[in-house]
């Protein structure tokens, strides 16, 4: 097959169909183009994801990486990172190998293009030149003929006329034979130029016509070829980084499979643990003897009833109740004659009835002729140098902390002072290279450094000694205490007796005639549960819809049905429960209460 001998005559034909193969080319480089662009963004958008999760440097998020899970999460994000890297690589390729090289070969495309159908323009206008030649030609021996047939014509009609001279008979006859001669050089003409043409016309239609179209056939079918090359280039570039990629992606799930629960457990123990000892058992005491009770350490106890638990610190999580907190309850509501929109907002706030809970601590605490008050200090305030408001485990990791940092120190210094020391033989030896004594002064202060830092070592590591030497027997009141570690840590506390420690580290108590510790109110006003919820006792109707936005308060829909966990006492609140985690005060006038028989027995 050939354009030549098949297509001779479609040469316009040919010329859309080249163009449109030139822009298919130039449509599969713009895809690629695109595709290099979606492959940077994409790996712009991974490494700014990655970046976004890296953990901060020196803040909190570094200590955290401690565990197994956080640093295999660490190990995803730097995995897509070099998967980002990957999908970077993948756009390069594709910009100098399809992009760059398409986009060159297009333009070489363009003039072959060019060239060629130049040069079939220029056939065809020959071609078109020799056919006028020949047109000339047969219209002049047309001419000529019909020429010579007049004078021929005219001269038998004078030879024929008695009255014509002779002189015009002779006249006549030599212009028909004139005529005749052009009419036979016309037709001589005439058959030269239609050889030559029938020539030339054969010379375009099987030689130079095809030689070209074959030229054009060969270029478009090297573009054909070209683009196929390039989209085997395009899927062998990614071909490339599957293996890496799949590396990443081995990573990630190694990563993922060194996580190791029980190490993090350990971790959190080690983290957290305080080093003392649970509370013991509570002693018995008597209140039957005739004497002024006092709060005794029984006071912070784990039992119900008149023991209530410890209270906890902090945050907006629910505590134990203290043994001089009672539960909130509400202050008595409207009368029953009110209708409930004319207490649109409810009933007072609790908060507003009860007695600061800050000054019944305080009571408390001035109360006890002797308690034990671990140092500590306000949130967000440093903390002493040896770190003895932290409990005994915790400070001794700080401690052994502080050690290695300073003996870390304290090798840097010893490898400058040995460098130092080093260039200073140097230069004795070979006083050209420098001055032995300019190093002296840098020398005298490493020795000074280490020297302090060796003092500082010393007093850590004593202080150490004492951590580990002893992890003290505890008295029941400190004991109790220590679940409080938190709470001052978190909590503003502004003054409190501190502990002592006897020459053997343990810790003794000093007596305070006034000691006080102030603790905000709003730490203690929390809602407190008993630890196990009250017993139902009947239940109830809703009579009216109640919004309790009050705290110690419960919202009710007209007709709902709830639990009733506790009477009215006589002030105008009874306590419901709707399930195990929401209950709370109802004006009494707003429900229609069903008491067991059993709880009326009762």
């Amino acid at each position: 097959m050939s354009w030549g001998t098949e297509l001779w005559d479609q040469f316009d034909n040919l010329e859309k169909h080249t163009q449109w193969g030139i822009d298919v080319l130039e449509k599969y480089i713009k895809f690629v183009k695109e595709r290099t662009e979606i492959e940077l963004s994409y790996a712009k958008q991974l490494r700014n994801l990655s970046k976004k999760y890296q953990p901060k440097k020196n803040s909190k998020e570094e200590e955290e990486y401690r565990y197994t899970s956080t640093r295999a999460f660490l190990a995803t994000l730097n995995e897509m990172n070099d998967y980002a890297g990957q999908h970077e690589v993948i756009s390069e390729n594709m910009t100098s190998l399809i992009t760059g090289e398409l986009t060159r070969y297009v333009q070489e495309l363009k003039q072959e293009r060019k060239s060629h159908f130049h040069d079939g323009r220029k056939a065809q206008q020959h071609i078109e030149t020799c056919w006028k030649q020949l047109e000339a030609s047969k219209r002049r021996f047309e001419r000529d003929c019909k020429e010579a047939d007049r004078a021929q014509q005219y001269f038998e009609k004078m030879d024929a006329d008695i009255n014509v001279t002779k002189a015009d008979v002779e006249k006549a006859r030599q212009q028909a034979q004139l005529r005749h001669q052009m009419a036979e050089d016309s037709k001589a003409e005439y058959s030269s130029t239609l050889q030559k043409f029938n020539s030339e016309q054969h010379d375009h239609y099987y030689t130079h016509i095809p030689n070209i179209f074959q030229k054009i056939q060969e270029m478009e079918e090297r573009r054909i070829v070209r683009i196929g090359e390039s989209m085997k280039t395009f899927a062998e570039v990614d071909r490339q980084v599957i293996p890496i990629i799949g590396k990443c992606l081995d990573e990630i799930t190694k990563a993922a499979e060194s996580i190791d629960h029980k190490n993090d457990s350990q971790l959190v123990i080690e983290a957290f643990k305080s080093g003392f000892e649970p509370p013991g058992d509570i002693d018995f005491e008597d209140f039957t003897q005739p004497m002024k009770r006092t709060i005794s350490e029984s006071s912070l106890s784990n039992s119900r009833g008149d023991g209530k638990s410890e209270p906890k610190f902090g945050g907006k999580s629910k505590g134990k109740l203290w043994p001089f907190i009672k539960k909130n309850k509400p202050p008595p509501p409207p009368p029953a004659s009110a209708s409930p929109s004319a207490v649109p907002n409810g009933p007072q706030s609790p908060k507003q009835q009860k007695e600061p809970l800050s000054h019944r601590f305080n009571e408390f605490m001035t109360s006890k002729p002797k308690i034990h008050c671990f140092r500590s200090l306000k949130r967000g305030g440093a903390g002493p140098e040896d770190f003895s408001n932290l409990p005994p485990e915790q400070r001794r990791k700080k401690l052994q902390q502080k050690v290695d940092e300073l003996n870390k120190d304290i090798q840097k210094e010893m490898d400058q002072r040995d460098a130092l020391t080093k260039m200073k033989d140097v230069y004795i030896k070979n006083p050209q290279m420098g001055d032995a004594a300019s190093v002296d002064h840098r020398l005298a202060e490493l020795g000074q450094n280490i020297e302090k830092l060796r003092i500082e070592v010393q007093k850590f590591e004593g202080w150490l000694a004492e951590v580990e030497g002893r992890l003290p027997p505890r008295t029941e009141q400190a004991r109790r205490q220590s679940g409080l570690y938190e709470a001052q840590n978190t909590s503003a506390v502004n003054s409190c007796a501190q502990d002592r420690e006897s020459p053997d580290g343990s810790y003794t108590e000093e007596q305070s005639q006034e000691t006080e510790m102030k603790v905000p109110a709003t730490d203690f006003d929390d809602e407190f549960d008993d630890e196990e919820p009250l017993p139902t006792i009947g239940t109830c109707k809703a009579l009216y819809t109640f919004e309790g936005q009050n705290e110690g308060t419960i919202s009710v829909a007209e007709g709902e049905m709830l639990y009733v966990i506790e009477e009215d006492k006589g002030d105008g609140w009874t306590r419901i429960r709707r399930n195990e985690d929401e209950e709370g005060y109802v004006p009494t006038s707003y429900v229609e209460v069903y008491l067991d028989k059993n709880a009326k027995d009762s």
